[in-house]
């Protein structure tokens, strides 16, 4: 019988790889800052509320302008009556903001670093630049003002509109909007923060309550708007 042929020589064990594998997601930070908005911000405002309104649904109700919003949003001082605190991101960190010695500013801006996994493509990035020197682009902001509860005897704040672009979304921007108004809301003393999240919005629903927040089911909204408000202006009740 013919012997057995030799085993064949072992392959070579592979040399290992050279190249870094790009895992770690602090390579790919994101500087946030949330400010209060001025007159100034009046155009990224109204684009980020039609936005909103398009996400909603609801743009057969959306009739605002910029100078509807500009006549009406920044008449008092902040926290007092309408507020709107923007968020804005940088792939730099953000220079200081230098207020007048004579004239502080109510409220000191938030920095805060995201980061993420891979690079973020904004492709409004140019549509929603608020600084392009800096490479500052606004992501979002939240619309807020007080409200009053008897049964607390406090007063508190309401939010009308709390809102990130799409892009942006997922990555923590929504808890730190929302954070920055619970933060003043204790720092005024006042006894709660509130708003309103579409039923079919299942994952905000899912955020909130996350964050602590009661979704009470048991509530309805009651509104009246267009004619129906107008009919009582002359109305002989």
């Amino acid at each position: 019988m013919a012997a057995a042929a030799p085993p064949p020589p072992p392959a070579p064990v592979p040399e290992p790889s050279m190249t870094l594998v790009d895992t770690d997601s602090r390579n790919h930070p994101l500087f946030s800052r949330i400010r209060l908005a001025t007159p100034a911000d009046v155009p990224h405002i109204h684009k980020l509320i039609h936005q909103m309104a398009v996400f909603e649904k609801l743009t057969h109700l959306f009739s605002a302008t910029e100078s509807s919003l500009a006549a009406t949003l920044f008449n008092s001082p902040p926290f007092t009556s309408f507020t709107v605190l923007l968020l804005e991101v940088s792939p730099s960190p953000f220079a200081p903001l230098h207020s007048p010695a004579s004239s502080p500013s109510p409220y000191s801006p938030v920095d805060r670093i995201v980061y993420l996994d891979l690079p973020l493509d904004d492709p409004d990035r140019e549509t929603f630049a608020s600084d392009e020197t800096h490479d500052v682009t606004v992501a979002g902001f939240v619309l807020f003002f007080p409200n009053y509860s008897t049964f607390l005897a406090k007063p508190g704040f309401y939010i009308e509109d709390i809102f990130v672009r799409e892009c942006y979304r997922r990555k923590g921007f929504g808890r730190i909007l929302l954070s920055a108004v619970a933060k003043q809301a204790v720092k005024m003393g006042y006894g709660r923060v509130e708003w309103i999240v579409l039923d079919w919005n299942v994952n905000a629903i899912k955020f909130y309550e996350e964050m602590g927040a009661k979704v009470l089911s048991e509530w309805r909204i009651c509104r009246l708007t267009g004619d129906a408000l107008d009919a009582y202006g002359n109305a002989n009740i």
